[in-house]
């Protein structure tokens, strides 16, 4: 059976999601940028929160941890790293699986933006919750790793099938596009940018977004058709710097 997601804005620029098997009702969030926000959303679902799953360590996803805990006694499920700021109930690393009911999310090492950021990939349902390494249209900020780790991090991401549903953290997609513009001039790119503009103008959400739509319009897992000359973790490198100060 499916797994549901419930996906709510928070924050300046956040989305929080709250993810149900739909065979067990077993409910978990990822993330928690607020606290609040989450369980209202909760207490408006009507379920039962069983689970925090952490992609990584910031304020704005783990921040939330002990106030979620405190309210649901909700499982803490993590990165090693997410004990920086808050206690953590299981850690998981590369390959590990967590069950959410009867739902198979499989944990996929994806560092970059900072050194121990995870995902989780439902692979029957084909989604990902992708953090923030991948955003639509564009990548996270390398806080703490390399550009070839993020590259490499990417390429897991991008090797999924193009049908896969990605849920990233932040809403982002308008200021992606115009830095997608500046540096891919690809027709298909225009075409996204012109949609993504006219649905901010309309408040409508850009995400979740596709692996193939990703592949076929962000600047960053195109790097290598951009930047043809270098390797493909340095057109990468070059294309993120660029990014870095536009």
């Amino acid at each position: 059976m499916p797994l549901s997601v419930r996906q709510f804005p928070c924050l300046s620029d956040n989305y929080g999601f709250l993810i149900r098997d739909a065979e067990t009702g077993v409910t978990a969030c990822v993330d928690t940028p607020d606290a609040e926000a989450i369980l209202r959303e909760i207490e408006a679902s009507g379920w039962r929160l069983s689970f925090i799953l952490n992609t990584h360590w910031h304020l704005d996803h783990a921040g939330g941890n002990a106030r979620v805990k405190e309210a649901t006694d909700a499982i803490i499920i993590g990165p090693s790293e997410v004990s920086r700021i808050a206690p953590i109930d299981r850690v998981v690393v590369d390959e590990d699986t967590v069950m959410l009911g009867a739902t198979r999310l499989k944990v996929m090492d994806v560092g970059g933006h900072t050194s121990g950021h995870i995902a989780y990939y439902d692979q029957a349902d084909a989604i990902a919750f992708v953090g923030d390494t991948l955003f639509a249209m564009g990548c996270g900020r390398l806080f703490e790793g390399t550009p070839e780790q993020m590259w490499q991090s990417l390429q897991k991401l991008a090797v999924l099938p193009d049908a896969t549903t990605v849920y990233c953290a932040h809403e982002y997609t308008a200021a992606n596009a115009r830095f997608a513009l500046s540096v891919d001039s690809d027709p298909a790119v225009r075409a996204r940018a012109d949609e993504v503009f006219a649905d901010r103008e309309h408040g409508i959400a850009t995400v979740p977004t596709t692996i193939g739509a990703e592949k076929a319009t962000n600047p960053f897992l195109r790097a290598p058709l951009l930047r043809p000359q270098l390797s493909p973790a340095g057109a990468f490198a070059e294309i993120r710097a660029a990014k870095d100060v536009f």
